[in-house]
């Protein structure tokens, strides 16, 4: 069994009957995409509501800057909604978090669901102390290969889920740690150093994923969280899916998960390779912000939270 951990400001677990926003903070989404996943949410017994500006349009926005902003201000500040739901990710996120005020979300928190570019949204709560979950979002909730992440997703914020598990990767690094889960988009958790968005990473679990990046600008990211004191400060790591990476003509020499094992093996802590989270089928359900048990075995990989 797990220990007991305590968390403070996690949101309320969802029950029926309670009342979702979902908005976009990035790229532009309409009703037609989102249609199959309200009738999904609808399915769980949950009382959909829809950001005012949600199916605006700006460029590749959902909507302006401000609009997007008073979306996702509204639902923060209000007091019926017990979870966000990001429809997409995109890029967009980063051009509004500054702008947000927490007052009211500190008072009364609920959950923030998404990933990707909503990283720097994700980690902006994580600095005040509360839990979101980094998850699929809306868009990829239909999609019969997404069906085991969905299924999760909805049994994390339902309550029922209380820890996920791997299978052993050859590059894993075995040890047992606990501490705050922290991390996602690495190109967002670097993009957020030296801002407001940053998250002391002093004996966090740091995840990490992305997609469709050059292999050589994944070396730079990642020596850049080595540079920075990032990776020496954590007590452990996961890396998640690196899809779809790209090369040059003249080969890097290496893929994503070889670049982090080079960046890291001075350190001490125990390293999951392959988890699934990220831009892939499996996209599990991390709860960012809580405090979970990293157990990597030779056997088996096994997150735990509370």
């Amino acid at each position: 069994m797990v220990d007991t951990f305590k968390i403070s400001n996690k949101p309320a677990f969802l029950k029926s009957g309670d009342k979702i926003c979902i908005i976009s903070t990035a790229r532009k989404v309409t009703s037609i995409e989102l249609h199959p996943a309200i009738e999904l949410l609808q399915s769980w017994g949950l009382k959909v509501v829809l950001g005012e500006n949600l199916f605006a349009q700006q460029n590749q926005f959902a909507g302006s800057d401000g609009q997007r902003l008073i979306d996702l201000q509204t639902a923060l500040d209000n007091p019926e909604i017990k979870a966000i739901f990001c429809a997409r990710g995109g890029y967009g996120t980063p051009r509004i978090i500054d702008r947000v005020n927490w007052e009211k979300f500190v008072l009364n928190p609920k959950w923030v669901v998404g990933f990707s570019d909503v990283t720097v949204l994700l980690n902006a709560i994580q600095n005040l102390g509360i839990c979101s979950l980094h998850a699929p979002m809306l868009l990829f909730f239909t999609r019969e290969e997404y069906s085991e992440s969905v299924f999760l997703l909805k049994e994390y914020l339902f309550g029922k889920l209380s820890s996920l598990n791997n299978k052993p990767n050859f590059l894993n690094k075995t040890g047992e740690v606990s501490g705050i889960l922290a991390g996602g988009n690495l190109s967002l958790i670097v993009n957020s150093i030296g801002t407001e968005s940053e998250f002391d990473p002093s004996g966090k679990i740091l995840f990490l994923e992305d997609i469709d990046e050059y292999l050589y600008n994944t070396d730079r990211m990642i020596l850049q969280l080595k540079r920075s004191g990032i990776l020496s400060k954590i007590s452990g790591l996961i890396v998640g899916h690196f899809t779809e990476m790209k090369d040059n003509q003249t080969p890097f020499g290496e893929n994503a998960y070889e670049i982090i094992k080079r960046n890291i093996q001075e350190f001490e802590y125990p390293v999951a390779f392959g988890f699934q989270t990220g831009h892939d089928v499996q996209n599990f359900p991390m709860p960012v912000g809580n405090m979970v048990k990293l157990l990597v075995l030779n056997e088996a990989v096994h997150v735990e939270f509370s």
